[in-house]
């Protein structure tokens, strides 16, 4: 947000309170007659701009309303009554971002939904299984469990699992369908 400093007045007033010999002059900065004018003029131009930074129409008139509010705040500061528009454009976006890190801060701070779990019994059935599968998994040659861990479990492409085992691709081709095909059998006699 841009500074702005004050800037003294063409016509200096004396305040009462200021004290014999003192010649401190306050700035007439941008008067109320001024912001309204300019709140009539562009009010519906920072909605726009707003809404072209924020999704939903209460949103936007907050965040311009809040403008307006802060730049009345300030005008005494304002050096160029004529730079009260930009101020206003200044402010309308800067309390948009802000606006929008709140909502992605509240979206991060929502409590995550629980992912689906599965029933207990199908809980049981799917350990029931994996117990049967490393149960005919055990009973394969060791060749054949070697390539389907490697190839299966491990992810590996035929290439890798051949390199790993140092046998050819061939070989793992048919370790593979021999075991797969074994494993078959046994888990069919299960069901």
């Amino acid at each position: 947000m841009p500074v702005i400093a004050p800037m003294p007045a063409a016509r200096p007033t004396r305040l009462p309170s200021q004290r014999e010999g003192a010649e401190e002059a306050v700035a007439a900065g941008t008067t109320v007659d001024h912001l309204t004018e300019t709140y009539r003029a562009h009010y519906r131009s920072l909605l726009g701009l707003a809404a072209l930074l924020l999704d939903d129409t209460a949103s936007c008139e907050d965040v311009v309303q809040e403008a307006f509010i802060r730049v009345h705040s300030a005008r005494n500061r304002v050096r160029d009554p004529e730079k009260t528009l930009a101020y206003l454009r200044q402010t309308v976006v800067n309390l948009s971002r802000s606006a929008l890190r709140r909502r992605i801060l509240g979206l991060k701070l929502l409590s995550k939904p629980m992912p689906d779990m599965a029933s207990a019994e199908e809980g049981a059935y799917d350990q029931l299984e994996r117990d049967a599968l490393i149960k005919a998994m055990k009973g394969l040659q060791r060749r054949q469990r070697e390539v389907l861990v490697l190839r299966y479990f491990s992810d590996m492409t035929e290439a890798q699992v051949a390199e790993t085992l140092g046998i050819s691709l061939g070989s793992v081709k048919a370790y593979g369908s021999r075991g797969i095909a074994a494993l078959r059998v046994v888990m069919e006699a299960q069901a």
